[in-house]
C-alpha cells in the first residue's frame, strides 16, 4: 500500500504543480481580464506554486527516505504520508487499503 500511495501522491502533486503554473501564467499575464488586482494575481500566483512545490518537496525529501525504516522515523513518515494523501481520499484513483494487503 505505501509505495501505491508514495506514487498516486507524486502523481497529484506534480499535477498540482504543472497546474498551479499554468494558471499562474494565465492570470499574471491578463489580470484584469479575471477581475484581480495584478499586486493581487501576483500574490496568488507564488502562493499556489509555493504551496505545490512545498507539497511535493515534503513527500520527496522528508517522507520518502524514512518510509519502511525501523523505529519513529519509519512510523512517523507513514504518518505523514498519510497525512498529505488524506486531502485526496476521495479521488477516484486514491488506492484505498485493500483487505489483505499490507499497509
Amino acid at each position: 500500500m505505501t509505495d501505491t500511495l508514495v506514487a498516486f501522491l507524486r502523481t497529484q502533486f506534480t499535477e498540482e504543480l504543472e497546474k498551479a503554473r499554468f494558471a499562474s501564467s494565465t492570470v499574471t499575464q491578463d489580470p484584469e481580464r479575471f477581475g484581480v488586482a495584478p499586486e493581487d494575481a501576483a500574490r496568488h500566483a507564488r502562493f499556489s506554486v509555493a504551496t505545490a512545490e512545498v507539497h511535493l518537496a515534503l513527500l520527496e525529501d522528508t517522507v520518502i527516505p524514512y518510509l519502511g525504516t525501523a523505529g519513529p522515523g519509519g512510523r512517523n513518515a507513514e504518518y505523514q504520508l498519510r497525512l498529505l494523501a488524506a486531502p485526496h481520499v476521495e479521488h477516484n484513483d486514491y488506492p484505498h487499503d485493500q483487505p489483505g494487503s499490507p499497509a
